[in-house]
């Protein structure tokens, strides 16, 4: 007979050593046992350490910080009142579910640079240890993963495969789609099996997963319900899902270039949620610059938030932070302009990188410049903020 435990076999070994011998010393064998009755015990918990160790699909690394995802919500994500509740109500209801009866479908729509990626990374921080950095969280994009046209087919086994095998290794594994406008149509529509009501499919389930599709589809339409808001004399915050929900979908689904055109994830209700994001104001720029000096460990300075927000391009009649630079040509000139125009040593560039906001202020410091301000970045001249 085999023994079963390995440590089992090193207990017996070390108990009955020495049986053949006509005396045993007494001492010798009350350290034996006792050294066996501690490494037992110790290959008996070790698989816990293992997993506090290194991470694992177990509640010790993935259980929603509810708290945390609210706090971040009204701390760093600024002009988004109708994504922030969405969100919230979205992924704490899911996760607080045992037995979901499908994944989460979230699909988030908006211009560049209001905080689509950003949301994303906040869901993973308060969902996953690690964050990001979880190996249970994975990122799809256009260009890198599924850059030819040609070879569709082969992209939509390998995305297939791709999810069976995350999901099968951990049933809580996060997939986020950026840049879903780029996606050659039909390819999202390889996965609609695993985002539907199933229990099982060959053996997997996928109930406890989450996907999380980003575009800037139906751009159009959300800044134009927020300027007939403006027009009419209405506050943003007066703007609710119900607003601007069906006309979302509806303007996604007929939409070519959207990556969800006439996919039946939409035609079949599968997206739990269509999580507009408003274009962002003036006041939304300051706060997103303040907010980032002060996470950065530097006394917010609220001339240099003003500065920020005055060198984004804003529509003046409008009052709407504008991104009709996010296109890379228009991005790329605007970024020259800037360079050419110093303002007396600071250099705003706005860097918008995988689609999340991120305002770099680049502190190009001449001789003219103050220099309180130079002693506080002394070290590289550049301080970057607002994400």
């Amino acid at each position: 007979m085999v023994p079963k435990k390995p440590h089992a076999l090193l207990l017996w070994m070390l108990v009955c050593s020495g049986g053949s011998t006509e005396a045993i010393e007494p001492i010798s064998t009350s350290i034996a046992v006792g050294m066996a009755a501690a490494l037992t015990g110790f290959l008996a918990t070790y698989p816990n350490i293992f997993y506090y160790l290194n991470e694992c699909c177990r509640p010790e690394w993935i259980s929603l910080n509810k708290t945390g995802l609210q706090v971040d919500l009204e701390r760093k994500l600024f002009g988004q009142h109708i994504a922030s509740r969405i969100i919230l109500k979205a992924v704490s209801g899911f996760m607080s579910n045992d037995n979901p009866k499908k994944p989460l479908v979230l699909s988030l729509h908006g211009w560049t640079g209001t905080g689509k990626n950003f949301v994303s990374q906040l869901i993973a921080d308060n969902v996953y240890k690690e964050g990001m950095d979880s190996s249970f969280v994975h990122i799809f994009t256009s260009e890198l993963h599924f850059p030819h046209a040609s070879q569709l087919e082969t992209y939509k086994s390998q995305l297939q495969q791709w999810i069976k095998g995350n999901v099968t290794n951990c049933a809580h594994s996060m997939f986020i789609f950026d840049e879903m406008d780029k996606m050659h149509p039909g390819l999202i529509d390889s996965i609609k099996p695993y985002l539907d009501y199933y229990d099982k499919l060959d053996g997997v389930s996928y109930r406890k997963a989450i996907f999380i599709f980003l575009s800037n589809a139906g751009g159009e339409s959300i800044t134009k319900t927020a300027l007939d808001f403006w027009k009419a004399g209405r506050d943003r915050e007066e703007i609710e899902l119900k607003d601007l929900e069906t006309l979302l979908s509806l303007a996604v689904f007929n939409n070519k270039k959207s990556g969800l055109w006439h996919t039946s994830l939409i035609d079949k209700s599968l997206v739990d949620f269509f999580v507009p994001f408003l274009p962002l104001e003036y006041r939304h720029v300051v706060q997103c610059a303040m907010a980032e000096m002060l996470a950065r460990g530097h006394q917010p300075d609220p001339s240099v938030a003003d500065q920020v927000a005055r060198d984004v391009s804003t529509s003046p009649k409008q009052r709407e932070f504008s991104l009709q630079n996010s296109q890379p040509k228009d991005y790329r000139e605007g970024v020259r302009l800037m360079e050419e125009d110093s303002l007396s040593g600071l250099v705003v560039m706005l860097r918008i990188s995988a689609g999340l906001l991120k305002c770099s202020i680049s502190l190009t410091l001449n001789s003219e410049a103050d220099e309180g301000l130079q002693r506080q970045n002394n070290k590289t001249g550049k301080l970057s903020f607002c994400k």
